[in-house]
């Protein structure tokens, strides 16, 4: 990069705050007061982002009368629920190329399971007025390179021969840029109607108002520090009293599990975004996006980019950063490295909006796994529940966790509750120091995959075999 360019773009961040924009509202909720003293409760759901809110909304919403309680460590949504791009995606697998290579005899279940919860999201929506920009515009998948726009074309195909394509789209070059003009963009895939588009934070708050409004007695600054049976149930302890509950859900996501053997199945994968000034009616002229789609590129390090309702792009990815040892630090939210990279792609990405300034850049940590998708389980002779693992997909992905935990607390066996994906767990990440190199081998084997046309070396073809890799 040259220093012109350098200094040209960076410029352009001499005013961004260092603060997740989507938190950055003046209309964000005082938070409730934290729990002191005792508590009985039929559920009790320990984090407040979209796992735990989920989670408590439904079991409300199946049985009013259940006393539920839930707990939230700081305040709701302040971590990956209200720091996130705001894609809901349908896909319950982390996109179809992952459900397809792990699960494809129940692939088709899947895909209809997803497509079933964004639509009940919707009307989760409209039912509890979650005022949180909800746009059902799809996403398109773009090719930046030659290669991938011919992989994008043959992964079409593929899909058009096992009855996957239904409302996708392949568009060629001009057809792409006539969604979204930029000379970057070589070919697209279109999903019409498997994602939609939200406001992350207001759609937390929401659910905290939904369920407030159903009786869920919410406590934040509350945070759970140990899980132990108690007689027929279970106890959790907090700095000031202790909350008793015939059952238990945990939605704490890359935070320590209270059950601790879960813990090895995730590490942090801390993700970068910035958000620009509102576009002026000429910027958005220039480069078109009148469908307003969510975009995400095609390479192993990938951006994702979006419209926010006032019209600014929010432009995040690329870098995932794994800090050795796998902590999760306040620290490590601000990385101004990551974002003057991202501010160069960006204008690379869109020439025309040279000039645009960004108000707002910010990161946080995802919960990642070893399949890129949520496992499920339970523990104390099924009193508890958990879902972690989203690795990035977690807006919509979790509301179906969240049903997931419901009926293996109830013993239910559902659809659900029988698939694969649900029934076995991903293999757990190794310890250090081996987690910190296996993790570097795999970032630089995919930074030299995307230099080299896509193709993958040993590392990444044995990764492949055995089902294993790294993502945000």
């Amino acid at each position: 990069m040259a220093p012109s360019a350098m200094s040209r773009w960076t410029t352009s961040l001499s005013e961004a705050q260092p603060v997740p924009y989507w938190l950055d509202d003046p209309g964000r909720p005082r938070p409730e007061p934290a729990l002191t003293g005792a508590e009985t409760c039929d559920l009790l759901v320990v984090g407040g982002g979209y796992s735990g809110l989920w989670t408590a909304l439904n079991a409300k919403e199946r049985d009013p009368q259940r006393d539920v309680v839930l707990l939230e460590g700081r305040e709701v949504g302040w971590a990956a629920s209200g720091r996130n791009g705001g894609f809901c995606a349908a896909s319950l697998t982390h996109g179809l190329p992952n459900g397809l290579t792990r699960w494809p005899d129940e692939i088709g279940k899947l895909q209809e399971l997803g497509a079933r919860n964004l639509d009940e999201i919707e009307k989760a929506v409209a039912r509890h007025d979650l005022d949180c920009e909800f746009e059902r515009t799809g996403e398109i998948d773009v090719a930046t390179e030659t290669y991938q726009a011919w992989e994008l074309r043959d992964w079409y195909e593929e899909l058009r021969e096992k009855g996957l394509a239904d409302g996708i789209d392949f568009l060629d070059a001009d057809a792409v840029r006539e969604q979204v003009a930029s000379p970057t963009f070589e070919a697209g895939l279109w999903d019409r109607r498997g994602v939609a588009m939200l406001n992350p934070a207001k759609l937390v708050w929401g659910l905290k108002r939904a369920c407030l409004r159903l009786g869920v007695r919410v406590y934040e600054n509350t945070p759970a520090l140990e899980l132990k049976s108690y007689g027929a149930g279970m106890a959790v302890r907090t700095p000031y009293g202790t909350v008793r509950a015939r059952k238990v859900a945990l939605g704490t996501n890359i935070f320590p599990n209270l059950v601790k053997r879960v813990r090895a199945y995730t590490v942090p994968v801390y993700d970068y975004a910035l958000m620009t000034e509102p576009l002026s009616e000429e910027q958005l002229a220039a480069v078109g996006w009148k469908n307003r789609q969510g975009l995400g590129d095609s390479a192993n390090q990938f951006h994702y980019f979006r419209l926010s309702a006032d019209n600014r792009i929010l432009w995040g990815g690329y870098d995932a950063v794994y800090p050795y040892g796998g902590r999760v630090r306040a620290e490590y939210d601000d990385r101004p490295e990551t974002y003057a990279k991202l501010a160069g792609h960006f204008f690379t990405c869109f020439p025309q909006l040279e000039g645009v300034r960004f108000t707002h850049a910010w990161g946080g940590a995802i919960d990642t796994c070893s399949r890129f998708s949520a496992f499920f389980g339970t523990a104390h002779q099924g009193k508890v529940a958990y879902a972690a693992g989203y690795t990035g997909l977690g807006v919509g992905a979790t509301r179906f966790g969240a049903d997931v935990m419901l009926d293996l607390l109830a013993g239910e066996r559902t659809e659900r509750t029988s698939l694969a994906m649900v029934r076995k767990k991903p293999l757990p990440f190794p310890p250090e120091p081996f987690a910190w190199t296996g993790i570097a081998l795999t970032k630089w084997s995919l930074a030299r995959a995307d230099a080299h046309g896509g193709r993958r070396n040993l590392w990444l073809r044995t990764m492949d075999k055995f089902g294993l890799g790294f993502d945000s």
